[in-house]
């Protein structure tokens, strides 16, 4: 799968369908496992979304690593007292990693929308530019 996303073929793609295909397809004597690989069967193209985007990572970690601070202050603060105040929690965590990864200031960030300067690009844009998107998009002339 390496090796495909570092040169991405159509012919190494439709082979690396059929061997998922065959894997998962296979009859084994283990009941158990049999229903887990026919759950396989059904996320197939959930799984193999990276066929399709090469550039997709092959693993978690990164989400893993973003959600790591707020689980520590959760285990610290013992949690919030209602759903409004663990709503604002998550989306105020969810814009400082934003911004954190983006290079911006959160402290700053924040000023800036609530003074409506808007000097500061929204968070939305910097995603879409950081992803290449919006070049594919334009090149592509959608």
């Amino acid at each position: 799968m390496e090796a495909y996303q570092k040169n991405p073929t159509d012919k190494e793609k439709q082979k690396l369908y059929q061997d998922f295909d065959r894997w998962v397809t296979q009859r084994v004597n283990y009941p158990a496992l049999q229903s887990e690989l026919g759950k396989l069967m059904v996320v197939r193209e959930e799984l193999l979304l990276v066929l399709e985007y090469p550039w997709l990572p092959l693993h978690n970690n990164l989400s893993e690593r973003q959600i790591r601070e707020y689980v520590k202050r959760r285990k610290v603060s013992g949690g919030t007292r209602s759903k409004l105040g663990r709503k604002c929690r998550d989306t105020f965590a969810s814009l400082k990693k934003t911004c954190k990864q983006h290079g911006v200031s959160f402290a700053k960030y924040l000023r800036d929308r609530l003074t409506g300067v808007n000097m500061i690009p929204r968070l939305g844009h910097l995603i879409l530019k950081a992803s290449g998107y919006q070049e594919t998009v334009l090149s592509n002339g959608i």
